[in-house]
């Protein structure tokens, strides 16, 4: 897609090492990559040391402290480290708590990956780092924002109640929770936070400051150069602007976009050369790049791809329309745009953009940079998965976890949990659909990362839909589909495999589409032969549409056809029934049941449901045979096969009595 926002960095690598069997057997239960083997514990730490932004150890935290503690160095650098018994009962964020490695949230911290790791094995995580005993957000894993400097001295000054003063020229929109712990919501920025009492004003004692430049002149007196960042726990950052005492943070908003023109022939290491150089010679921090913008023929370049940032590519029409300081003839000619660095910039970086740094030309590069004027917002319409943790993709937590906002039907937002105590959580009652999609894209534009929840995958009855035929009232805002499992593919896989073949989902909700509408699909589905998945079959108003549903299949199908009802597919108190068409009670069914109906070639294979795929040489059930007719199945109720699909193919159509 052209012109698509830039997206998030990519998701951590985590893997997990284990020393007993029953730890084995733990690990096996993480969706993370295992390491070891045979491999001493202690060599497969060192080697995935530098490798992985994550490691969980499971092991006791002894063990786990004597195999890190020769690793350990630069808190900025080291993987987070988490620790989980044998047992399963904790999860330990053992070191790197707060670990970020840029502006845009990636990587992740021990403090994050213990929670995921709990919700994963029904453990409890043990978090011991004080701004999150405390309820204060950390300043080195602020979405949107890199930390460099004293971290641990300015957090420490925050938590004691300290007067910290807050240094933001640029006016860079702030999350709510660091205005609320700097004590800056209506107060004086020499106050302390009221929580902890009176203290003497004896100004500030710390300085936070938030800025893209290398060059600091938020304090009167000389300009002080931000060093190279030593995780928090060096000197870096130990004197304020104007040679004053008291630690430093600086916050590195992502606020740049690059863009960027580069020949067919162009390395990495000279475009690398030409935008440190660039920047530099701006005064611009590297930490504060958030995407690189360029031309859609040179989105897969290996020097863009090699760049660790976002892309976001433009088609040279577009690019054409950009007006820019330094057009160029040749460039026309050559690419069909007067402008690619200067102009994807400025494109990428959106509407009241400021180019900061000019076209720079190398012998086969050009760069610019722009400067955007807000944080773009972001909204993430996440699928859930069915039921528990356990069918809920690493995307999907991840998107959750960095959001600033998660909105969404109640039942579902508690499902998303747990949450950070920054996190604000908004819920939406069932059937407003259209206005939660809007306050979702509303808090989105003030900059904020929202993740709208919903069940199963959200682009399969979901709010992605609604999110997607609104996204055009929203242009600042980057839209981003999570998938999820469906609730039909769950409650398929708790069955075996009955839509191994053709198959159609089928909503039998008439609130938001007519009866007869629907009766018209069910119709094709019956004529079609394919296996047929109701979802929303049955409510406590709605009882006589999936009666009416299954009158029209029964035309069609045997009565011997296998059914399936699965109740709250993925959940701990999941419920499988299988039963035949001329015997299923529709009164068994409720709005958290999933129905399937089998074709004529559905069949039961050791127990299993199955619509075989027409394999040769896989005829192993005789059609026609069913297992444990209109009874549950002794293992978990699976039942088989309708009769034989009857003569023509030709579709027809029936008048069915609703019943109203």
């Amino acid at each position: 897609m052209s012109g698509r926002q830039p997206g998030s960095a990519q998701p951590p690598s985590i893997a997990v090492v284990s020393l007993t069997l029953a730890g084995g057997q733990l690990a096996d239960r993480l969706p993370y990559a295992r390491a070891g083997g045979d491999e001493p514990a202690r060599a497969t730490v060192e080697r995935l040391w530098r490798q992985v932004d994550g490691l969980v150890l499971v092991m006791a935290t002894g063990a786990a402290v004597r195999l890190i503690a020769p690793c350990l160095g630069d808190k900025g650098k080291d993987p987070a480290v988490v620790c989980v018994d044998d047992a399963g009962r904790w999860a330990v964020s053992l070191a790197g708590g707060h670990r970020r490695r840029d502006p845009l949230g990636g990587g992740i911290g021990a403090n994050e990956l213990a929670v995921e790791v709990a919700t994963l094995i029904g453990a409890e995580a043990v978090v011991t780092t004080a701004s999150d005993a405390a309820g204060i957000p950390a300043l080195d894993s602020l979405a949107g924002l890199a930390a460099e400097g004293d971290v641990a001295s300015v957090t420490r000054a925050i938590l004691d109640g300290s007067p910290v003063r807050l240094e933001n020229p640029s006016a860079w929109p702030l999350p709510e929770a660091l205005t609320r712990a700097l004590a800056l919501e209506g107060r004086s920025r020499s106050t302390p936070r009221p929580d902890v009492g009176p203290v003497a004003d004896v100004g500030p004692v710390a300085t936070v400051f938030v800025s893209d430049q290398d060059r600091i002149a938020g304090a009167p007196g000389e300009d002080r150069t931000c060093g190279e960042s030593t995780g928090g726990d060096g000197p870096s950052g130990n004197r304020r602007a104007g040679g004053e005492a008291g630690p430093v943070v600086v916050l590195r908003p992502a606020s740049l976009v690059l863009g960027v023109g580069a020949s067919t022939d162009c390395t990495a290491g000279e475009l690398q050369e030409l935008v440190a150089a660039s920047l530099r010679s701006a005064g611009l921090s590297p930490m504060s790049l958030s995407a690189l913008a360029t031309i859609e023929s040179r989105r897969d370049h290996p020097v863009v791809t090699s760049s660790g940032l976002p892309v976001v590519a433009f088609p040279a029409e577009e690019l054409e329309g950009v007006e820019v300081p330094n057009p160029s003839d040749v460039v026309q000619v050559a690419v069909g745009t007067p402008s690619v660095a200067e102009a994807a910039a400025l494109l990428a970086a959106g509407p009241g953009a400021e180019l900061v740094v000019s076209k720079k030309r190398s012998a086969k590069a050009t760069v610019a940079v722009a400067r955007m004027p807000a944080p773009k917002g972001s909204l993430s319409v996440v699928g859930l998965g069915p039921g528990g943790p356990w069918h809920r993709t690493p995307a999907a937590r991840r998107a959750v976890s960095r959001a600033d906002v998660v909105i969404g039907y109640g039942p579902y937002v508690d499902q998303a949990g747990p949450f950070r105590s920054d996190q604000q959580l908004v819920l939406s009652p069932i059937g407003a659909e259209v206005e939660r999609a809007r306050t979702a894209f509303q808090a989105a534009a003030s900059g904020r990362r929202v993740a709208m929840v919903c069940s199963g995958d959200s682009g399969v009855y979901g709010m992605a839909s609604v999110c997607c035929e609104l996204a055009a009232d929203y242009p600042g805002v980057s839209l981003d589909v999570v998938p999820g499992v469906t609730a039909a593919n769950a409650a398929a896989a708790a069955l075996g495999a009955p839509l191994g073949h053709d198959h159609t989902v089928i909503s039998l909700s008439d609130l938001h589409t007519p009866w007869d509408r629907i009766a018209e699909r069910v119709v094709a589905a019956a004529a079609s032969d394919m296996v047929t998945v109701f979802y929303n079959p049955r409510s406590e108003r709605r009882t006589w549409q999936l009666p009416a549903a299954l009158r029209i299949l029964q035309q069609r199908r045997d009565g011997g056809t296998a059914v399936a009802v699965v109740t709250d597919v993925g959940r701990e108190d999941e419920q499988v029934h299988l039963t035949t068409l001329a015997d299923v009670d529709p009164s068994s069914v409720g709005m958290r049941s999933i129905v399937i109906v089998g074709s004529t070639t559905t069949t039961t294979i050791q127990g299993m449901m199955v619509t075989p795929r027409g394999l040769p040489d896989h005829a192993s059930a005789v059609p026609g045979t069913v297992e444990g007719k209109g009874s549950p199945h002794p293992d978990r109720g699976r039942a088989g096969p309708g009769s034989p699909r009857p003569d023509g193919h030709q579709a027809a159509v029936w008048h069915v009595a609703a019943g109203r």
